[in-house]
Formats: C-alpha cells, sequence, structure tokens
C-alpha cells in the first residue's frame, strides 16, 4: 500500500541519521521457519506435506506496530522489522506444524521463542547499538503518530507461501 511504503520512507530516512548505510527492504515476509536447503527430490514431498498440515488453518489478523532491532545469529546482518503484538498465538500454531515436516526431513526446526517480524531495513555488520536507544524510541514514535497506522499494521493472513529456489508454493488458509 502506498501508506505503507510512505510509513517505510520516514522509517528508514529517520534511521540512517544513525546509520547511514541503512536499505529499505524491497519485499515484506514474515518467516516460519529457518531459511534451510532442500535437495531437490525432496521438493515435491516437503511441500506436499506442508500442503497437508496447514489446510486445516483458518484466515487470521495479526498486527505488527512495535519497532524492534535484530541481527541475524552470525551476526553479519542488522535488521530494522515491526514485531507482532497480535496474532502471536496463531503463528505459533503454524510455526508447530512447519516445525513438523522441517523434523519428518531432518532439518533444523524455527526459534524456541520466536520473535514474528517484518524486516523493514537492514544493513551490513552488527549495527544494533547505534539502533537501539534513541533511534528505536524515535521509530517507535513514528510509528504510532502514523496516522492510520493501527489499521495500516494490522495484516491478514490468507496464505502461507515456501519459496524453494525460484519456485513459490502457495497454500491458501480457509
Amino acid at each position: 500500500q502506498e501508506e505503507f511504503l510512505e510509513l517505510l520512507e520516514l522509517l528508514v530516512s529517520r534511521a540512517r541519521t544513525y546509520v547511514s548505510s541503512l536499505a529499505a527492504m524491497e519485499e515484506f515476509h514474515l518467516s516460519l521457519s529457518q531459511c534451510v536447503v532442500l535437495r531437490y527430490h525432496w521438493i515435491e514431498p516437503f511441500v506436499r506435506s506442508l500442503r497437508e498440515r496447514l489446510a486445516s488453518f483458518d484466515r487470521f489478523f495479526c498486527v505488527a506496530d512495535q519497532v524492534k532491532v535484530y541481527t541475524n545469529q552470525n551476526k553479519t546482518r542488522t535488521f530494522i522489522g515491526l514485531e507482532v503484538s497480535a496474532g502471536h498465538f496463531q503463528l505459533l500454531e503454524l510455526v508447530s506444524e512447519v516445525d513438523r515436516v522441517l523434523e519428518e526431513f531432518d532439518l533444523p526446526t524455527f526459534y524456541k521463542d520466536p520473535s514474528f517480524h517484518i524486516s523493514l531495513a537492514w544493513c551490513v555488520g552488527d549495527l544494533s547499538g547505534r539502533l537501539e536507544g534513541q533511534c528505536l524510541q524515535e521509530l517507535q514514535d513514528i510509528v504510532d503518530g502514523f496516522e492510520d497506522s493501527a489499521l495500516l499494521l494490522r495484516v491478514q493472513w490468507e496464505q502461507i507461501r515456501c519459496k524453494s529456489g525460484n519456485k513459490y508454493f502457495s497454500f491458501p488458509l480457509r
């Protein structure tokens, strides 16, 4: 939405006063698994298993309105994201089913205490120290004061997607 892109621009612009190398994300998603490597011959049965396990889930809403700073596991990238403040329970249920599929293929499951979020911007290195504190508060103030942010940051979950290489698989929710 155009309004979301306006909010993104405000946030990235303010955050760049603290870390000039920040780049805005071009695509947005919320992860339900870690990135894993699927062998080619696993793709079809993996997708089939996901489809079966996710078939009974209903559509739901979540709200992602809490600004938070993240780093990847090996601290080579820093992210600014919007953490989910409502809909956490439904996301945990989805992760539980995705984890079961990952276990079938002896792949690593999701983090034990996940912070569900949508990444908005990133930079190379661990620059979390520069973005937390004053910067984080300023970014949260922008989100809280943005017109219609309550509606804008409310996301309806209609489908789950799985990306494998350059292929996308979609699993509609009921």
